[in-house]
């Protein structure tokens, strides 16, 4: 007979749960795919793959649609929506405010390999904030447009640029006081 201090025979208490493998992938499904780029340049691979490699997509072939939806956005970063359904994805722009602020300067277009740490020092009119503002309008957690336009403001002044030749911060406390209108809509 055993003694009582040999190791017990494992028996198992309670049932092992079964390992399964996830459900398989639906071709028909639309899926959203978000990934910020250099505009007009084909992303590398290695930051497509893990994305859109599960999809049973060729992250090359969509790297080049992306380059090419993003050719009026050449040496800036923007955002891309790709929608991906039966293998085929659909390259979308989705405009963010420091994108639109940077493309509003009309600086030149530069080679992001040679140039580097490029200063936006340049000028911006109000109407311009304005517009870019009612673009971001569906993004923006304001109650009215001249919230939003605040927003566009600070994001102006992180950028670096003037808004009229002053100050972005100015502006924003201009229409806190009453003295710089923003219309309704």
């Amino acid at each position: 007979a055993r003694s009582p201090s040999a190791p017990q025979p494992l028996t198992p208490s309670a049932p092992q749960p079964q390992l399964r493998m996830p459900p398989k992938f639906d071709p028909t499904q639309v899926i959203d795919v978000f990934i910020r780029v250099k505009g007009g340049e084909v992303p590398g691979g290695s930051s497509l793959a893990p994305k859109i490699g599960p999809l049973g997509m060729s992250p090359k072939k969509v790297g080049d649609d992306i380059a090419k939806a993003t050719k009026t956005w050449k040496g800036m970063n923007v955002t891309v929506k790709l929608i991906c359904q039966n293998r085929q994805a659909k390259v979308e722009l989705v405009p963010t405010a420091s994108s639109m602020v940077v493309k509003a300067l009309k600086e030149p277009e530069r080679d992001r390999k040679k140039v580097k740490h490029v200063k936006h020092s340049g000028n911006v009119s109000l109407d311009e904030i304005i517009d870019i503002a009612r673009n971001m309008r569906h993004k923006s957690m304001a109650k009215e447009l001249k919230g939003t336009v605040k927003e566009i403001l600070g994001t102006a002044f992180s950028v670096g640029c003037t808004v009229n030749g002053k100050s972005p911060r100015d502006i924003q406390s201009g229409i806190d006081d009453g003295e710089v209108t923003i219309p309704e809509k």
